[in-house]
């Protein structure tokens, strides 16, 4: 398939993803703290990403998000010259959601991005529950590190490829249960990044770990992925085949 049809898919998956995750607790004004419901915020991202994923099916790699992309990539199966553009299409997207979930969340008197953190990531104070920096980069890290891996598995046969929008929506919420508490859930620079930009202040400056952390991440996985693999890879699959596949 096009590129450009593949990217437009990435972004929309990404913005969607964006949109009802951050929501969940956005928009959730009733819920103490701002919507600081644990089991509805994870379901809400598990949810949104297996909608995405089976929505997708061979429209494009259904990636949405880049520490997935770079772990494809390193792995062997994505092409290193389409990492850059499915980046900068998962960004825009996550852009375009948090913009729209800005447009609807401003509606409701008295909003404010800084009160709400309108689902920016962050550490020390600005942790949910004020973990320090070397936690917050120690969950983001492994935590992505297990989600690339078990995307690269689930996509690794026919048989599994049919489960696995269910299975990396699970995986997600399950990894959310956890990342909450201590980083606000991140595990993808492109969801992080679109919150951050309209909280701004601490969130921009605190925001390279959330690309640092799952990028590396997603770097090792990709790694540990082919030399475990390294004899079942197809360098050369197309981009049509399979959630994550290229």
């Amino acid at each position: 398939m096009k590129l450009g049809r593949r990217l437009a898919v990435e972004g929309a998956g990404t913005a969607w993803l964006v949109f009802v995750g951050c929501a969940s607790a956005a928009l959730n004004a009733s819920a103490p703290a701002q919507g600081w419901n644990v089991f509805d915020i994870a379901a809400a991202f598990g949810l949104a990403l297996a909608v995405a994923n089976y929505a997708s099916g061979r429209l494009s790699s259904a990636h949405f998000n880049p520490a997935v992309t770079i772990g494809y990539a390193i792995s062997g199966r994505f092409p290193a010259r389409d990492v850059a553009p499915y980046v900068a299409a998962q960004t825009a997207g996550a852009l375009v959601g948090a913009a729209l979930l800005a447009a609807v969340a401003t509606g409701r008197p008295g909003f404010a991005f800084v009160v709400s953190d309108f689902g920016s990531n962050g550490y020390d104070e600005h942790s949910p529950a004020e973990y320090a920096f070397a936690a917050v980069f120690a969950i983001e890290l492994f935590m992505t590190f297990a989600f690339v891996f078990v995307h690269l598995v689930v996509s690794g046969s026919p048989q599994r490829r049919r489960s696995a929008p269910a299975a990396l929506g699970a995986c997600f919420a399950a990894i959310y249960l956890i990342a909450i508490p201590v980083s606000n859930g991140g595990m993808n620079p492109a969801r992080s990044t679109g919150p951050a930009l309209f909280v701004g202040d601490w969130a921009l400056d605190q925001l390279w770990l959330f690309w640092a952390a799952p990028m590396l991440g997603g770097m090792v996985a990709g790694v540990g992925h082919r030399l475990l693999m390294r004899r079942h890879v197809r360098p050369n699959a197309s981009a049509g085949e399979a959630p994550g596949d290229a």
